[in-house]
């Protein structure tokens, strides 16, 4: 009995023992992360039609807030509570980013990371950075983006500024000089904080002026980067978290890809939602948009939604355009008499140089091609007369853009038209027959003889009869009269 009872309080003891080593073994070291929320269309929203993407309302967005602006001037096309100050997360990301290329000239340069930089919370999106690793700065930039790295976006705050606190404070600056007058940041990260805010106008302004930035394109445009082996790791391959980006496979192709994206940045957390800011182009119009506040797969149909109607309100045309849609038609003179047209040309617009791009709503497309005199300036030659050969040069035209530049187009004729055979010389030809002729003197004829000697003596003749007439004039009034014998005898 004894024997038992002490196999029993063994057996007690053991599993005491297994129980509490299992329960501190599954013990969860990091605390668990807030449930993302996931906001819902209003049930009275219309059904949104993707037929007929121009008819898109705000009712139609899951994003609580959201705008799409234009790439190149910043016209906002569509907004939705736009002002309305919300969490970024991880669109801060942008502007660390604009700010590293703004500031830094040599992004190959190596950079050592540091215990602070590692140092973010728990739940945060890395690229797994280690201390004291050294790494170029390109690709912890290039990590930043495509993994949405916190650890990363510390170094970069270190590298440019020399701390984190320094750099925020540029962060601040920055975004005030660009006009964002509702955005204040804390980290160069976005991981919440509630004095780090900014709107969906404020994200639109600094993701447009980061477009600007060819470097920063061509990284928010790459889908996976290899990242270099270094002191710490071994070579690895990254991947963006963009889907609207990503094909996806045949077996299982992505709804969501949109092939006009260029970029550029998500952003979540359970107090900012999912966010996105995007950029597209399509037939030369680039469009940005910010969606904030959204859910995770609805911030791709929100982004889509808005880069369809933004594309079906605005265009992308040229001066010539404009120009072909009132093509100008000019009368020549001295035309043969069997010209179809009786002498009327039709001018051809081409661009000497570089043709300019106009981004604008159709109605103003029509506008501005119904007035086109009040935006281009026009200088014609002075001479139109027969024969004008197909593609001679009849005058230019001048487009200047925003910023004053000039945009020069050659206008030349569509067709050749005929001189009449009657046609007077004109002082161009009698100018040109001059000089070819090889004799300098004209030649020795009649009519030479005419020409030359004509006039004088038609001159010499008028004096000579003048001065006779006045001669026989002057003899008359001085004669004596005949004296007359008035005695007869």
């Amino acid at each position: 009995m004894k024997r038992v009872t002490a196999f029993l309080l063994v057996m007690i003891m053991l599993f005491t023992s297994v129980s509490v080593s299992f329960a501190a073994k599954s013990k969860d070291p990091t605390p668990t992360a807030e449930p993302i929320p996931q906001p819902t269309l209003s049930p009275d929203a219309p059904e949104y039609d993707k037929e007929h993407p121009e008819n898109l309302s705000p009712d139609q967005l899951y994003a609580l807030s959201a705008v799409l602006m234009t790439q190149d001037k910043g016209e906002v096309i569509f907004e939705k509570d736009a002002d309305e100050r919300r969490y970024p997360a991880s669109m801060t990301k942008i502007l660390t980013v604009l700010i590293a290329l703004m500031f830094v000239d040599d992004l190959d340069e190596t950079v050592t990371v540091s215990q602070t930089a590692v140092n973010v919370p728990p739940d945060s999106s890395t690229m797994y950075l280690k201390v004291d690793e050294e790494i170029r700065l390109i690709d912890v930039i290039y990590g930043t983006m495509l993994l949405s790295a916190n650890d990363g976006a510390n170094v970069i705050a270190e590298a440019v500024s020399g701390d984190i606190p320094r750099f925020v404070d540029l962060m601040n600056r920055t975004a005030e000089t660009l006009g964002c007058i509702n955005t204040h940041f804390v980290n160069p990260h976005g991981y919440h904080d509630d004095n780090h805010y900014s709107t969906a106008r404020d994200m639109a302004v600094i993701a447009r002026e980061a477009m600007k930035n060819e470097t920063f394109r061509e990284i928010v445009g790459t889908t996976s980067y290899q990242l270099p082996r270094t002191n710490k790791q071994r070579a690895r391959t990254i991947t963006t978290k963009t889907e609207y980006m990503l094909t996806g496979s045949e077996e299982s192709p992505n709804q969501y890809y949109y092939e006009y994206a260029t970029g550029i940045k998500t952003g979540s957390h359970s107090h900012s939602g999912y966010c996105f800011a995007g950029a597209a182009s399509k037939d030369g119009v680039d469009l940005i948009s910010v969606v904030m506040f959204t859910g995770r797969k609805a911030r791709w149909a929100d982004t889509i939604k808005l880069m369809n109607y933004g594309f079906s309100q605005y265009v992308s045309v040229t001066p010539v355009d404009l120009y072909n849609m009132r093509p100008i038609k000019l009368s020549t003179s001295n035309y043969s008499t069997s010209d179809p047209d009786n002498g009327e040309i039709t001018l051809v617009c081409s661009p000497v140089g570089e043709n300019a791009q106009i981004v604008t709503t159709q109605s103003d497309v029509n506008r501005m091609a119904d007035n086109l005199r009040d935006y281009v300036a026009f200088d014609f030659r002075g001479d139109l007369q027969a024969p004008i050969q197909a593609g001679e040069e009849i005058g230019t035209m001048t487009w200047y853009n925003d910023k004053g530049e000039p945009f020069v187009y050659s206008l030349t004729s569509s067709r050749s038209v005929e001189k009449r055979d009657n046609a007077p010389k004109t002082i161009d030809e009698i100018i040109a027959e001059t000089y070819a002729d090889p004799n300098p003197f004209p030649p020795f004829n009649f009519e030479f003889v005419l020409i030359l000697f004509g006039p004088p003596l038609v001159l010499i003749g008028i004096i000579a009869f003048l001065v006779i007439s006045r001669k026989k004039r002057s003899g008359h009034k001085m004669r004596a009269p005949k004296p007359v014998n008035r005695y007869v005898k």
